[in-house]
């Protein structure tokens, strides 16, 4: 059992519903088991300018509805030099911080593999991204709340197409990661889904629509942004100049998808990795993501639980092009 005295808690990039459920696991389990609490805010920024605060159990009373992240977030081009790192541990040592939790994505994992690696420090990450796209995790923190939302924005989008028989290009947020657009795309009934990993060109797209149904009174498709198509505007440019008989609008949902109150899913996920992680702290595991595998908690190196871009299951893609019909 290794002897942890003050666990420093922060959250770092873009933020996801349930970062609050997840800090408030945290800081009372931590609480549980005897060992005093250090909120860092803004992440990798606070922990350089010194921007830390005791926690105690009052401090995370009535989060764990609320979106967002009451510790703020942001990005640090300083934490990437060696400067700015050695700014960090020295602030941590000035406030007794012996261990860290860092809740977050790929940028967070980085630069905590590389911090745990430089210093004398045991640091463990919980996965809190909306695009679900970290290995060592089924899911990630935010992924359950943010595809929820996209479904109850595209059902209301459904409704104006069907009134006005118009084909609207839905673009929602995961960068080099299509899983939002995939599910969504299938719960939503798309008629085609454009994402980064199956390499979709628009061609299949236009051929799709040739073939459908001339009484269908709307159509959805799905676009994930940064997609080889090009964004939602080209995308429905190019279909536009192909299909002039449709009235086609483009929506992109953005940021909503990452606010709103956490899923049921989320804050028990956020919870259960959130009291692991101040146990694995004490067990000895650092440089770890914990996440969630067949609902069990699971242990992944930062070095493996990195961003990954995998083989989209074609089953997938052809629930989509069978349920299109």
């Amino acid at each position: 059992m290794t002897q942890i005295k003050n666990i420093g808690v922060y959250t770092s990039g873009g933020d996801a519903p349930g970062m609050n459920a997840a800090i408030r696991a945290v800081v009372r389990s931590a609480i549980y088991y005897g060992i005093d609490v250090t909120g860092i805010r803004r992440g990798y920024d606070g922990m350089i300018k010194g921007d830390m605060f005791p926690m105690d159990r009052k401090s995370v009373s009535n989060i764990i509805q609320r979106g967002g992240t009451i510790l703020k977030t942001a990005r640090s081009e300083q934490f990437r030099t060696p400067e700015g790192r050695k700014q960090a541990y020295e602030n941590l040592k000035a406030n007794n911080v012996d261990a860290l939790v860092g809740i977050g994505g790929d940028g967070t994992f980085t630069g905590a593999h590389i911090f745990g690696l430089e210093y004398d420090i045991p640091v463990v990450g919980l996965p809190g991204t909306i695009d679900n796209d970290l290995c060592g995790t089924d899911f990630t923190i935010g992924y359950d709340t943010a595809i929820n939302t996209v479904i109850d924005a595209v059902d209301k989008i459904r409704d104006t197409a069907e009134s006005h028989d118009r084909l609207f290009i839905v673009e929602v947020m995961g960068r080099d990661s299509g899983l939002i657009a995939l599910r969504t795309g299938i719960a939503a009934g798309a008629e085609a889904i454009l994402i980064p990993e199956s390499k979709t060109d628009l061609q299949s797209v236009f051929d799709r629509l040739e073939r459908d149904r001339k009484d269908k009174k709307s159509k959805i498709i799905m676009l994930a942004e940064n997609g080889v198509a090009g964004d939602a505007f080209e995308v429905g440019r190019q279909i536009k100049e192909k299909f002039p008989n449709y009235d086609t609008r483009v929506s992109i949902l953005g940021h909503i998808q990452r606010g709103g109150r956490p899923s049921c899913m989320d804050r028990v996920l956020a919870s259960r990795v959130g009291v692991a992680a101040v146990e694995a702290l004490r067990d000895g595991h650092r440089n770890e993501m914990i996440g969630l595998i067949h609902n069990e908690i699971a242990y992944t190196p930062f070095e493996h639980a990195l961003k990954h871009n995998v083989e989209i299951n074609p089953d997938f893609l052809k629930i989509v092009e069978i349920l299109a019909i």
